[in-house]
């Protein structure tokens, strides 16, 4: 590989159209994403990573690919990949700006969704060309998330004069890009994990119910039946609620937060919380009817107020 990067600095204009590639931090993310970019002809040239898992995912995305500390990744590449955890990546930042470890004319890009462009002002100074470029994706850190990057929409920030190469990378790497204003990055992300992050728990949850109420395979069951609710929802939004809150089944629920408070007590407040939300959003759109709305939300009032407590029949 080669390790001798010019350092002279280079205007975005006259910037060559392949480019060589560094990632800072081999997580899930990074090792796709050049990988990515190496299909669409740039040169991964270093890569950096602690754990055995982190250069054991470089070794399998990126073979030959010499690992190599953060410092030297950007000495080496023209476009870096910052992909670290969000809580680590200001600190990161400002540790290479301060070692003179950025060059002039140097693409760094981020994969946080939760900071925009502005995170790079320290490299920005340093004369970074800085990008926030957020796949919109769970990643499992195999060659399988090359191929789903293919649609997948990012969520992009940057500089206005950065914004059309911003967005060629994204389209590059097979992506979609979605342009995110700075200041609207925190609600962005908070969004992305309110349907992803907390679905993971809710499916996982069900999955566990399923299981105590003998079913031998809960993933086939709920597979044709949450891929029809995802894709209602997507299409539908609220329109698509079914089942018994949107009915005003009062009954029911109170059925339900019985079973589980005899049997998965720590899933009671996730089931009430959703509830009462699911109920708040069928009352405003007239999916659930007032006159049993009344019911119902008695029943999920007398839960919040007793979280602890025990469920319909039993005793105190």
């Amino acid at each position: 590989m080669n390790a001798s990067v010019s350092k002279e600095p280079l205007d975005a204009r006259d910037r060559p159209a392949r480019l060589t590639v560094g990632v800072v931090g081999a997580g899930r993310v990074g090792p796709a994403l050049a990988a990515s970019l190496q299909l669409a002809g740039h040169r991964p040239v270093a890569v950096s990573g602690v754990s055995d898992a982190s250069r054991r995912r470089a070794a399998a995305l990126l073979p030959d690919v010499p690992l190599v500390e953060p410092a030297e990744v950007l000495a080496r590449a023209d476009l870096v990949l910052l992909t670290v955890p969000d809580d680590v990546l200001p600190t990161l930042v400002e540790g290479l700006a301060e070692t003179s470890a950025v060059r002039p004319g140097q693409l760094l890009v981020h994969t946080s969704g939760r900071y925009g462009a502005r995170v790079l002002d320290p490299a920005l100074r340093a004369g970074a060309l800085p990008l926030a470029l957020h796949p919109a994706m769970t990643f499992t850190g195999t060659a399988v998330d090359v191929q789903r990057l293919a649609g997948c929409s990012f969520g992009v920030t940057a500089p206005e004069e950065l914004r059309l190469a911003a967005e060629a990378l994204v389209i590059e790497m097979g992506g979609e890009p979605e342009w995110i204003a700075e200041e609207s990055r925190p609600l962005y992300h908070a969004a992305l994990a309110l349907g992803a992050n907390h679905l993971v728990t809710l499916v996982a949850q069900s999955m566990e119910l399923l299981a105590k109420a003998g079913v031998s395979a809960p993933d086939r069951m709920l597979g044709p039946l949450l891929g029809a609710a995802l894709d209602n929802a997507l299409r539908s939004g609220d329109a698509a609620l079914t089942g018994p809150v949107a009915r005003g089944d009062a009954g029911t629920v109170a059925a339900h937060i019985g079973e589980l408070r005899t049997h998965a007590p720590q899933a009671v407040a996730g089931y009430v919380a959703m509830a009462r939300t699911t109920a708040d959003r069928a009352l405003a759109l007239g999916l659930l009817k007032a006159e049993l709305a009344e019911d119902l939300l008695g029943v999920l009032a007398d839960q919040e107020r007793r979280p602890g407590g025990p469920g319909p029949g039993e005793t105190r």
